[in-house]
């Protein structure tokens, strides 16, 4: 009976349209997500790259990032929250919160994996083009970072899966997405309603697994081909 009806919210053409319609939250759930995970991929594999190829400030790097992993992602998007409350609290409600906290749980994987990819090149080969008089620029853009990128990747995927998964809490502050539908429908007593939006956080999840593992497999052998 549940599935039954599950299946009847899904399928509802009034479920699909307007501004509370299942397209409109897919989009402001996607729009979150890449947010979060463009701006921290900005900021995270540019220090993992520098930080791999120098070799400096590995500890604190790595127990930073570690340290981000440790806390849960309800408690971070709580404590961004509150400080946005007190420090704009004007920003404080809908999406601002959760992006911050969306790219502050998406940088660990994405620093970590930089680093760890980058300082993982063999040796001898980077000994090997520095010797060949390779700058320090080239050796880490041309022949480290071809080599790191499908652990890189790795940690994009895992970062990404963790985003989409996380941004639907930002319906608890008031925000848009997907989470709205679990919000709403425990809210409402909807369990149709509750149980759909769940599916959906899942399915998009998945698909977006499935959608960066292709990118995997596509982009970088490509790229390490044509860098060898």
């Amino acid at each position: 009976m549940i599935a039954t009806n599950v299946f009847g919210w899904l399928t509802d053409p009034a479920n699909w349209s307007g501004p509370s319609g299942i397209p409109a939250r897919i989009e402001q759930h996607l729009w979150m997500s890449f947010l979060a995970l463009v701006i921290a991929a900005v900021l995270a594999i540019p220090v993992g790259m520098w930080v791999g190829h120098r070799r400096r400030f590995e500890s604190l790097a790595v127990s930073t990032a570690y340290a981000g992993r440790a806390i849960p992602s309800f408690a971070v998007l709580v404590l961004v929250f509150i400080l946005m409350v007190n420090v704009l609290p004007s920003l404080a409600f809908g999406t601002g919160p959760t992006v911050v906290a969306l790219v502050l749980l998406a940088i660990p994987s994405m620093l970590v994996n930089t680093y760890v990819g980058i300082q993982g090149v063999d040796a001898d080969t980077v000994e090997a083009a520095r010797g060949m008089g390779m700058r320090e620029r080239d050796v880490l853009l041309r022949l480290e970072l071809p080599l790191a990128a499908p652990l890189i990747m790795a940690g994009v995927r895992v970062a990404a899966l963790q985003v989409v998964a996380t941004a639907t809490l930002a319906a608890l502050i008031g925000g848009g997405g997907l989470g709205r539908f679990i919000v709403d429908g425990s809210a409402q007593q909807n369990t149709p309603m509750l149980i759909a939006g769940a599916f959906l956080v899942s399915a998009l999840a998945l698909l977006t697994e499935g959608a960066l593992y292709l990118v995997e497999r596509v982009v970088t052998p490509r790229t390490t081909s044509k860098l060898a």
